[in-house]
C-alpha cells in the first residue's frame, strides 16, 4: 500500500506542477484529490484486508488514469483513440471511492463486517484452482480470493463504461431516427450494437462463474472456520451452559454464513440474494453510475431554465434527481425502521421451530410411549404461531415499504420528461437527447434511491451481521472460560487422580459441592456414591476439564487417556462401523478388533452388519447403545474410564458381564462408576461417598474400603 501511495503522490505533484505552469483547473482538481488520496492510501495499511482489496483497486486506478488524463491534456493522445479519450472526472471519482473506502473503515458496523470476511481474506492455506482451458495450479487461498474480487470489481466498473457508451449510442441512434438518416440508423444498430452487446453478455457470463466461485469458497471456508471454533476444546458444550447469546448455533453457521456472504443466492434458498459481496459490489457499480450518469445529466441540462422563471439552473436535472431520491430515503426509513429487528427475530423463531420438530423426530419413541403426539403438536404450533404473528408485523412494513417505492418507481418515470420536454417543443433539444436525458436521469436517480431499493434486504443482511457477531461474542466468552478455569487442571507426576478443596457451582450460581479433597489410586476401580442431585456427574465433568463452574484444582496424571461414558451416549448417523469407532475415525480399527468389542460387549448379533447405514440411535435399545459405548471403551482402552450411570439400562446380569470385560480386556484401566446398584460394589475397591450438610451443600470424600 505504501508503494501505492507514492505512485498517487507523484500523481499529485505531476498534476500540481502542470496546474502551476498551465493554470488547468482541472490538473489542480487532480493534484487535490490524488494528494488526500495518496495519504489515505498510505494511511490504510491497518485497515480490513476486505476493505484493503477495494482501496488498492481505486488507488492503483487513480494513478493510471490521473497520468492518462494528463497525458490527453498534454496533447499527446492519438487521434485515431479520440472518441476514447479519458476524461478528468474518471481520475477524480476512482480517487473518491478510494477515500471513501478509507472512510468507512472506520465506521463500527462496517468494522464487523470487514472483520467477518476477513478470516477469509486473511487465509493462508493453500488450494488448488483452474482457469478453462489452462491447467490446474496451486496459490494460497486469500491470493485467489483477493484476485477474484479484483476481477469482479473491473467486470462491474467495465460494464457501467459500456452502459454509458451505448447511453451515446441511444442518443444518435433515435436522432438519426428522427431526422430519417437512413445509414446512420443503419450503421448504429447493424454495426455497434452488436459489438458492446457481445462485450456485455460474455462480461456478465464471466462474472457469474467468478462470483459463484467464490461465494462458494468463501462459504466453505467461513463454513470450516466457525465448525472449527464452535466444536474446539468443547467450546460447544460450554455455550451450551452458558444458554445466552447463541441460540440455534447450527442455523448460524448453516444459514447465517450463507446468507452473510452472498444472501443464500447459491444456497437454494428463497431470501433476496444480498450479502456482504453483492451489497459491496452493487455499491461501487452504484457509485460509478452516479459519477457517470451524473455528468451527463449536468451536461445536458446545464443551460436548463427553472419552470415559470427565466433562470439558468447548471445541472438542473442532477438538482432535482438529488433531493428526490433524498425524500425518498427519508421516508423510506421513517417506515421501515423496525424492519431490521423484526427480520432478526423472525430468524430466530424458523430455528426454535425447526430445532423442536427435530427434537420429536430424535425422541419419537418416547413420545410415542408417553402419547405425547398432541402435547408436542400444540408446543409446535404454539412456536410456529411467534412465526406467524411476526410475518405478519413483517408484511404489514413491508407492505408500506412497497407501496410507497411503486409509488416513488412511477412518479420518477416521468418528472426528467416533464422538466425536458418544453426544451424539446422549442426545438432546443432533439429527441435523442431527450431519451438519453431521461435514461440519465433515471440511472442517477437510481443510483440516489440504493438506500430505497435495498432496505429490505439491508435490513435482513443486517440481522444475519448481528447474529453472526453475537454468535463470534458467545464462542469468545465460553473459550474464556476455558482458558481461564476457576477449576484449575493440572498435569501430575503421580499415578493417581486427585482433587484439592474442589468446589463445583452451577451455571445460575447455586454451589452443589464444596471443599472437597481426595484421591482416586490408579489401578484402584472406585465407585461414587451420593443421592440424586449431589453432584457426581458434575465432578466427572471437572475432572474431565469440562466444567467451567467452581473453585480448587483437579490433578491428573501427565498423559493420561481418559474417557468418560454418559448414561446416554451419542451415536453418529451413518454405518454401525463409524458409531462403534466414534469419536475415532471409521477405518481406524481393524475388522477383527471390532468383532471383538461387540462380542465383548454382548452384541456379538451385530457383528455382522458393521458397514450397514443407519439412524442406529432409533435402532438401538437403550441398554444396546450403552453396550455400544462399552464396546468402544474396550476399541480405544484408555487409561482412565469414567461411567456415569453408563449402565443403568441393563439388567444385573448384563452389567456384570460387562464389568467382568474391563477387568479382562483392560487390565491396565482404571474404573471410576457413579451408580446406584448395591451389586456395583462387587465390582469396586474404593468408594467416594458425598454427603450433606444442613444447607444442601454436598462434600466429596473417601469412604471405608469396599470389602
Amino acid at each position: 500500500m505504501r508503494f501505492l501511495s507514492l505512485a498517487v503522490a507523484a500523481l499529485a505533484a505531476i498534476a500540481l506542477f502542470v496546474y502551476t505552469r498551465s493554470g488547468d483547473s482541472a490538473a489542480a482538481l487532480l493534484g487535490g484529490f490524488a494528494v488526500v488520496c495518496a495519504y489515505t492510501t498510505f494511511q490504510s495499511a491497518g485497515v480490513s484486508t476486505f476493505l484493503k482489496i477495494f482501496i488498492a483497486i481505486f488507488s492503483a486506478e487513480t494513478a493510471v488514469f490521473g497520468a492518462l488524463s494528463l497525458i490527453a491534456d498534454a496533447g499527446y493522445w492519438p487521434a485515431s483513440l479520440e472518441e476514447y479519450q479519458l476524461p478528468t472526472s474518471l481520475a477524480l471519482t476512482v480517487a473518491l471511492f478510494s477515500i471513501i473506502t478509507w472512510a468507512v473503515s472506520h465506521v463500527r458496523v462496517v468494522r464487523s463486517i470487514a472483520g467477518i470476511a476477513d478470516h477469509y481474506f486473511e487465509s493462508r492455506e493453500p488450494t488448488t484452482s483452474r482457469i478453462w482451458p489452462f491447467p490446474a495450479f496451486k496459490c494460497s487461498e486469500h491470493g485467489l480470493a483477493i484476485a477474484m474480487v479484483t476481477l469482479l470489481v473491473l467486470i462491474n466498473q467495465a460494464q457501467v463504461a459500456i452502459e454509458v457508451r451505448l447511453s451515446f449510442w441511444g442518443r444518435d441512434f433515435f436522432t438519426a431516427l428522427q431526422s430519417k438518416d437512413v445509414p446512420t440508423f443503419w450503421r448504429l444498430f447493424l454495426t455497434e450494437l452488436p459489438i458492446w452487446l457481445v462485450v456485455l453478455i460474455v462480461s456478465a457470463l464471466v462474472e457469474i462463474v467468478v462470483q459463484a466461485m467464490l461465494t462458494i469458497r468463501w462459504r466453505r471456508f467461513l463454513t470450516q472456520y466457525y465448525l472449527g471454533r464452535w466444536l474446539d476444546g468443547a467450546t460447544h458444550y460450554r455455550m451450551s451452559l452458558r444458554g445466552d447469546g447463541a441460540d440455534n448455533p447450527d442455523q448460524r453457521i448453516s444459514e447465517d454464513v450463507n446468507r452473510f456472504i452472498d444472501g443464500g443466492a447459491f444456497g437454494g434458498g428463497n431470501n433476496s440474494g444480498y450479502g456482504v459481496y453483492s451489497f459491496s459490489i452493487l455499491l461501487i457499480s452504484t457509485m460509478s453510475s452516479l459519477v457517470s450518469f451524473s455528468i451527463i445529466l449536468w451536461t445536458l441540462s446545464s443551460e436548463f431554465t427553472i419552470p415559470g422563471l427565466n433562470i439558468v439552473l447548471p445541472g438542473m436535472l442532477f438538482w432535482v434527481a438529488l433531493v428526490y431520491a433524498l425524500v425518498g430515503t427519508f421516508i423510506t426509513h421513517w417506515i421501515g425502521r423496525a424492519l431490521a429487528g423484526l427480520q432478526f427475530r423472525h430468524q430466530r423463531y424458523e430455528a426454535d421451530f425447526r430445532f423442536s420438530l427435530a427434537r420429536v423426530r430424535e425422541y419419537s419413541e418416547q413420545v410415542a410411549l408417553l402419547k405425547g403426539e398432541e402435547t408436542e403438536r400444540r408446543e409446535a404450533m404454539g412456536r410456529f404461531t411467534r412465526i406467524f404473528d411476526n410475518f405478519i408485523d413483517i408484511t404489514h412494513v413491508r407492505k408500506k415499504i412497497n407501496a410507497f417505492v411503486i409509488f416513488y418507481g412511477q412518479v420518477s418515470s416521468y418528472i426528467p420528461i416533464i422538466v425536458a420536454a418544453p426544451f424539446y417543443f422549442n426545438g432546443k433539444i432533439q429527441y435523442g437527447v431527450l431519451n438519453q436525458t431521461a435514461g440519465a436521469f433515471a440511472r442517477v436517480e437510481g443510483a440516489l434511491k440504493f438506500f430505497v431499493n435495498y432496505y429490505g434486504s439491508l435490513a435482513e443482511f443486517r440481522a444475519v451481521l448481528d447474529r453472526l457477531t453475537g454468535f463470534d461474542a458467545a464462542i469468545e466468552q465460553a473459550r474464556a472460560l476455558a482458558l481461564t478455569p476457576p477449576i484449575a487442571q493440572r498435569a501430575a507426576e503421580g499415578a493417581g487422580i486427585s482433587a484439592s478443596h474442589l468446589s463445583l457451582g452451577l451455571p445460575d450460581g447455586r454451589t452443589i459441592v464444596t471443599d472437597s479433597s481426595f484421591e482416586i489410586p490408579a489401578g484402584v476401580a472406585t465407585l461414587v456414591s451420593g443421592p440424586s442431585g449431589s453432584g457426581k456427574s458434575t465432578m466427572f465433568r471437572a475432572m474431565a476439564g469440562l466444567w467451567p463452574y467452581g473453585a480448587g484444582e483437579i490433578s491428573v496424571p501427565r498423559g493420561a487417556r481418559v474417557m468418560l461414558l454418559p448414561q446416554k451416549p451419542y451415536i453418529p448417523i451413518g454405518s454401525l462401523r463409524a458409531a462403534v469407532a466414534y469419536p475415532s475415525d471409521a477405518g481406524a480399527y481393524s475388522d477383527e478388533a471390532m468383532r471383538a468389542a461387540l462380542e465383548g460387549a454382548r452384541l456379538g448379533g451385530f457383528a455382522s452388519r458393521l458397514d450397514e447405514v443407519d439412524n442406529w440411535s432409533m435402532r438401538l435399545s437403550g441398554g444396546e447403545q450403552q453396550r455400544l459405548a462399552v464396546a468402544r471403551a474396550l476399541l480405544a482402552a484408555p487409561d482412565w474410564l469414567f461411567l456415569d450411570e453408563a449402565t443403568a439400562a441393563l439388567d444385573e446380569d448384563s452389567e456384570a458381564a460387562l464389568y467382568h470385560a474391563f477387568a479382562e480386556r483392560l487390565p491396565h484401566t482404571t474404573v471410576v462408576s457413579i451408580g446406584h446398584r448395591s451389586t456395583l460394589t462387587a465390582f469396586h475397591q474404593n468408594r467416594i461417598l458425598l454427603t450433606s450438610d444442613d444447607k444442601g451443600v454436598f462434600n466429596a470424600h473417601v469412604a471405608e474400603k469396599i470389602g
